[in-house]
């Protein structure tokens, strides 16, 4: 079983590399793609199109990083584990509000993580929460913002702006798929003074020695 590990950042990827001592570079690889669903795709598909190129492809890719999360499912510093994906802005604008892609019929903007994997990170990380991890391309910053993405996914504990294009890219090559976040501050008016930068990369570096020591076993 061999792992992709994709980040946005080489910050985050440095982060999550610090903890992975020891580790078999050909069990669990980690590089940084770009930021944004757009680059995280394309990133992630060069990167399993050139191991299935040599002969080495990845069985499955995850989604790590720091994101925003809900003040009232998660703490600064802490982690979330996607038990879905969601391109939470892929849809219409509408005089009545947004209209998902589901509803428009063109898709779907969710990804269901593997449930292996899934039990995996739940299982290695086990102060993680669980939920509905949002991804969007403009991050929300305003308190009505936050209400209403809010009310379009109630399950949501968090967003970032790269796990709905590495789940569309690992679809693509018909492999698992999962997310990890470390939470940097919260969602609602942007305030850089509370954001928690340092916290989060460090606990991204406490997650891969969780859990990156059991990939293979």
């Amino acid at each position: 079983m061999t792992t992709l590990v994709v980040t946005a950042v080489e910050a985050e990827a440095d982060a999550f590399r610090a903890g992975l001592s020891g580790i078999d570079p050909e069990l669990l690889t980690v590089a940084a793609v770009g930021v944004g669903p757009a680059a995280a795709a394309a990133g992630t598909a060069r990167l399993l199109a050139l191991a299935e190129g040599r002969g080495s492809a990845y069985t499955r890719v995850v989604s790590v990083g720091i994101g925003g999360g809900f003040a009232d499912r998660t703490e600064l510093g802490g982690l979330v584990v996607a038990a879905r994906s969601i391109i939470a802005d892929l849809g219409a604008d509408a005089p009545d509000g947004f209209i998902p892609i589901d509803e428009l019929g063109f898709g779907s903007a969710i990804t269901t993580a593997d449930a292996a994997l899934l039990a995996e990170l739940v299982a290695a990380l086990p102060g993680a929460e669980i939920g509905d991890i949002l991804t969007v391309s403009t991050v929300t910053g305003t308190a009505a913002g936050t209400a209403e993405v809010r009310r379009r996914w109630p399950d949501a504990v968090a967003e970032a702006m790269e796990g709905g294009g590495v789940a569309a890219a690992a679809a693509g090559a018909g492999i698992a798929f999962g997310e990890l976040r470390a939470i940097s501050n919260a969602i609602g008016p942007r305030d850089r003074g509370s954001w928690r930068i340092g916290a989060a990369l460090s606990a991204l570096t406490s997650a891969a020695a969780g859990w990156g020591h059991t990939v293979g076993r």
